[in-house]
C-alpha cells in the first residue's frame, strides 16, 4: 500500500475579488472530522457578517470522508467546486472554507462554480503543498576517516539527513523510504568496505516540498 500522500504545507488564507464580491479561502490541515468542524465554526464566527461561508474537506489517504456545504448558495455551486478543487490538486486531510462577501453583482451558476473553485485552488497555491513520505530513520556510525566520503554520497543522492552527532565516532541519522532500505544499506556497506554500523530507528512521516503542477 502506498503510504505517501500530499497535503498543504501550512494553514493560511487567500483572497480573490470577482465582480466586487470578496472570496476569502481559509484552509487548514486536519486529522479528524471533529477538527474540520471546529475549524469551519471558527471561520464562521470570524466572518459572521459574511453572505456565505461555504466549505469542504477531505480526510484519509483515500479520502474516505468527503463533505461539502453550499451554505445558502445555489445547490452545487460552492461546496462541490471547493471539494473538487482539493481533489484535483490531490491534497488530503485538508479543510477549506470559502467566505463570500457579496458585492452586488450576481455571477450566475457557472460564475459561482469558477469563483469557489479558483478561490480554493489559489489558496492551496498560496500556502504550498508538501509530500508526506513515510520513512525509517537509520543511524549510520563511522570513524572520522570515513565521514567525508559518506557525507558526500548522501548529499549527492539528496538523501534526507536528519542529524549528525559527533562523539568518538560520527553518527549520521538519515530517513529512507521503506522500500529503499535494503538497497540503501547495501550501497553504504559497499562504499565503506563494511567499516560501518547501521541501526534502524523510528518510522515516521517526513515532509518534502512538492509542486503538484510540475510534470515528471
Amino acid at each position: 500500500m502506498e503510504n505517501n500522500y500530499l497535503t498543504i504545507k501550512q494553514n493560511g488564507t487567500n483572497e480573490i475579488d470577482i465582480k466586487k464580491s470578496q472570496f476569502i479561502c481559509s484552509i487548514a490541515r486536519v486529522e479528524t472530522e471533529e477538527e474540520a468542524i471546529e475549524f469551519i465554526n471558527q471561520v464562521k464566527e470570524e466572518h459572521k457578517k459574511a453572505t456565505h461561508n461555504c466549505h469542504a474537506y477531505v480526510l484519509g489517504l483515500d479520502d474516505y470522508i468527503q463533505r461539502a456545504s453550499d451554505n445558502g448558495e445555489p445547490s452545487g455551486t460552492a461546496g462541490v467546486p471547493i471539494l473538487e478543487a482539493l481533489k484535483n490538486i490531490g491534497v488530503h486531510n485538508v479543510v477549506a472554507v470559502v467566505t463570500r462577501y457579496f458585492g452586488g453583482i450576481k455571477l450566475g451558476a457557472g460564475g459561482l462554480i469558477r469563483a469557489y473553485s479558483n478561490a480554493t485552488t489559489q489558496a492551496v497555491e498560496h500556502v504550498g503543498v508538501v509530500k508526506k513520505v513515510l520513512q525509517t530513520e537509520i543511524t549510520i556510525s563511522v570513524d572520522y576517516k570515513s565521514f567525508d566520503s559518506l557525507n558526500y554520497q548522501l548529499e549527492e543522492n539528496n538523501e534526507n539527513i536528519v542529524d549528525t552527532i559527533y562523539t568518538d565516532k560520527v553518527s549520521i541519522v538519515v530517513a529512507i523510504d521503506n522500500k529503499r532500505i535494503d538497497s540503501f544499506k547495501a550501497s553504504v556497506v559497499e562504499l565503506l568496505n563494511g567499516r560501518v554500523e547501521m541501526t534502524d530507528g523510528d518510522e515516521k512521516y517526513f515532509e518534502i516540498d512538492f509542486d503538484p503542477y510540475k510534470k515528471d
